[in-house]
């Protein structure tokens, strides 16, 4: 995947909680990249993750503090796209409006809630792919695929078996 591309295709993960569902490979299958928005739940989870496509992970609040392949916020470009990927936990309140005012990427992804979330804040996107691993809260598992086609991003909620 390169910056200059026309094209992406990028997984949204969050709360796997140390499960990887074998749903999620198909689910994901064809990204250029997975972007994982926290609560992890080890390095296994991140190794199985990278047999489908490269990944970049942000901590949660259940992860371990200081674990190197986790950062506290990432930002990637793709497609001409600023894409912000954080868990939630740190920002005042998980709200769309809240998380636009706090960070000024043009798609924001974010865990922590557990609960899918895909709202327009302007010509902005807000999305939360949902909780990917053991079921909690009486919710669904989910994730989200991200297509940029021309600088125009647009999200699908996949839900998993």
């Amino acid at each position: 995947m390169t910056p200059e591309a026309d094209r992406a295709v990028i997984g949204l993960i969050s709360d796997t909680h140390g499960l990887v569902r074998p749903s999620v490979h198909a689910a994901l299958q064809g990204v250029e990249l997975i972007l994982h928005a926290g609560d992890v739940g080890g390095a296994d989870v991140l190794t199985e993750l990278r047999t489908i496509a490269p990944v970049m992970a942000v901590s949660g609040n259940t992860d371990p503090a200081g674990d190197p392949d986790l950062l506290e916020t990432l930002v990637v470009e793709s497609a001409g796209v600023s894409i912000r990927v954080v868990h939630g936990h740190l920002v005042d309140g998980t709200e769309p409006a809240g998380l636009a005012a706090s960070y000024g990427e043009r798609v924001i992804v974010y865990g922590h809630t557990h609960r899918q979330l895909l709202t327009r804040v302007g010509d902005r996107i807000v999305v939360n792919p949902g909780a990917a691993g053991p079921r909690r809260f009486n919710l669904e598992p989910s994730v989200a695929r991200l297509t940029i086609e021309k600088g125009e991003p647009e999200v699908e909620i996949v839900a998993l078996d």
